[in-house]
């Protein structure tokens, strides 16, 4: 059975992990279409219920996608967390934000229609939006919430003032954000925020990117539309630093019995009950590894040699190119 979790004090049970479905859309060069389908069915019968998407991601393909894989299937069996506010131009480049109210109900009337919903269970503005009062962009959500077309109300990579001052318009269900063995920042403040709010936490780059999924390699190119390519953790003077943390992690992994992809995510997973990984599988081969690790029980002994493997702050480079970090609401 899958275990469960709830999201903050306001939000819906979902299961103990999620799957991030950025990855079947492109994002680290081409997938299978075929297989990212069969990888969401696996997903499912698995009892994962919690999927996220963004309606920019490749401009709309991964919300049709997730449209098709999900089609027949009970819609009160799953659970949509879906980003908006991302402006992105034919060629795909970025092209910053819009948080404005008027942008959030056209946004979300385009995501219903692509996904074939009359609702999504969670809405969160994919960054902030430095031109718009986040109480604003909140007051928008919380009218699509009372029309019945969102059911939660979620934040993305804000901080911990911003977080405060969203939750203080309509309840937060919970934030998501960066976390893992390379990126600890939200421990420093707003982890704590949120636990004090009674707001969850959906953690990705839970295998920050796959640099830390045990199947990274030294000398490995990124290859073309991948964006592993821009990453400075990839980067040359800077990749083989962190894989040799990784190697750390492996040992501690071959003692425990399990992957380093497993106790990477089983470490998310114990940092709290109020945490749901998000793995970015986009293979079934890749979701059959990820989905043991629930059943993972790291000791206080195990958590020790893990924090003396990968300490925290060890990971070089930053976890997005320079034009991206001022964006985020944490650093690291």
């Amino acid at each position: 059975m899958m275990q469960t979790r709830v999201l903050g004090s306001t939000g819906p049970a979902v299961s103990a992990l999620g799957l991030g479905a950025m990855g079947m859309s492109g994002a680290y060069g081409p997938a299978d279409r075929a297989e990212s389908v069969a990888t969401v069915h696996a997903t499912l019968d698995a009892g994962v219920t919690l999927f996220d998407t963004g309606d920019f991601y490749a401009m709309g393909h991964n919300e049709l996608l997730l449209a098709e894989a999900l089609r027949g299937r009970n819609r009160d069996s799953y659970q949509l967390s879906v980003k908006f506010g991302m402006l992105r131009g034919p060629g795909g480049g970025f092209g910053g934000h819009d948080n404005r109210p008027e942008a959030v109900r056209t946004f979300l009337a385009y995501s219903l229609t692509r996904l074939g919903t009359d609702h999504i269970d969670i809405y969160r503005p994919a960054r902030l939006d430095p031109a718009v009062p986040i109480e604003d962009t909140v007051g928008a959500i919380q009218e699509m919430i009372d029309a019945g077309y969102v059911r939660h109300l979620g934040l993305s990579e804000v901080d911990a003032a911003t977080i405060r001052r969203a939750h203080a318009v309509h309840p937060v269900a919970d934030l998501q954000i960066e976390y893992s063995l390379l990126s600890r920042a939200v421990e420093a403040e707003v982890l704590p925020t949120l636990r004090e709010l009674g707001i969850g936490l959906t953690a990705y780059g839970v295998l920050g990117r796959g640099l830390i999924s045990g199947h990274w390699s030294a000398g490995r190119a990124a290859g073309p539309g991948n964006a592993r390519g821009l990453s400075p953790r990839f980067a040359d003077g800077n990749v083989a630093h962190n894989l040799a943390l990784v190697e750390a992690l492996r040992r501690v992994a071959g003692a425990a019995g399990c992957t380093v992809a497993q106790l990477a995510i089983a470490w998310v997973a114990a940092q709290g009950a109020d945490i749901v990984p998000l793995v970015g599988a986009r293979t079934r081969e890749r979701l059959a590894e990820a989905l043991p690790a629930l059943r993972l029980h790291l000791t206080a002994e195990d958590l020790a040699e893990i924090e003396r493997a990968v300490p925290p702050g060890a990971a070089r480079g930053d976890r997005y190119p320079a034009a991206f970090m001022s964006g985020l609401g944490v650093g690291n």
